[in-house]
């Protein structure tokens, strides 16, 4: 971790953000509307796991997002790539060495509400960890026992949700459940879903957020609705489909991003 960090304060020439921000699939512009961006692929950052998936960039880009400095880790390396819940580790605790203390996640995701068309964005108020695995399994400290009673954090679901107001952006909220993936939920799956609580299924984001809070990070979380559910309307899910509408939402949600950390409001 440290040569990473090392490498970046070197790079960031004296820039300090507070706000880190990973981007998932539909989200990959708003990295344009970073000012004086230093920009790093992984492949450069020692220890920085690299991702094979379409759609996902996989470099670090820092600057300026209107009045706020930030770093954003455009793409992720997600569990079914290596059948590793820790793939994102070493970028999380990076970015908390370079001094970053609020991390927002943003992802792609199913949703298993009528509500809830492709295109709409949902603000991620709780998570249920289907998959069952977990970062923390094998980190030999206490530490390993994280609360994750108050995970995301409600002062930054508020700021989230004004923001998305002031945009006049449909902010939906809900529960947002991980599937190990790759491959689609069945039909039964997502009957299943719905019926433990879920709003919205994806394969990503709920073993960041877990080693978010384990290295004292406050997070949000957002999820681009990309489809329904598999059996909520007949058709085959695919990954196309997903890099097709991601960007409907995308902008909506950078809309709401910008507003809420680059307006220069004190979100902590």
């Amino acid at each position: 971790m440290k040569p990473a960090v090392d490498l970046l304060v070197e790079r960031l020439n004296g820039l300090v953000p507070r706000h880190g921000i990973v981007l998932g699939s539909g989200l990959g512009s708003l990295v344009n509307e970073v000012r004086d961006a230093v920009r790093v692929p992984y492949s450069e950052l020692p220890g920085f796991p690299l991702s094979a998936v379409s759609g996902h960039a996989g470099e670090l880009v820092a600057g300026m997002l209107g009045k706020t400095p930030v770093i954003m880790l455009a793409g992720r390396v997600h569990y079914y790539e290596h059948g590793d819940p820790t793939a994102m580790r070493i970028p999380i605790e990076v970015l908390m060495g370079l001094g970053v203390t609020t991390l927002i996640l943003t992802n792609a995701a199913g949703s298993l509400r009528e509500d809830m068309p492709p295109g709409s964005v949902m603000q991620i108020t709780d998570h249920i960890n289907f998959s069952g695995k977990n970062p923390l399994i094998g980190e030999p400290s206490d530490a390993r026992f994280v609360g994750m009673t108050s995970a995301y954090d409600a002062q930054l679901q508020a700021a989230m949700r004004e923001a998305a107001a002031a945009e006049e952006v449909p902010l939906s909220h809900g529960v947002y459940m991980w599937f190990s993936g790759p491959s689609f939920e069945t039909p039964a799956e997502i009957r299943m879903a719905r019926v433990l609580g879920a709003d919205a299924v994806g394969m990503s984001t709920v073993p960041e957020v877990i080693l978010a809070r384990f290295f004292g990070l406050r997070v949000a979380a957002a999820s681009v609705i990309t489809n329904y559910g598999a059996g909520m309307t007949g058709g085959e899910l695919s990954h196309e489909e997903t890099k097709d509408m991601a960007p409907i939402g995308g902008e909506r949600l950078a809309r709401i991003l910008k507003r809420m950390i680059g307006g220069g409001n004190d979100i902590g």
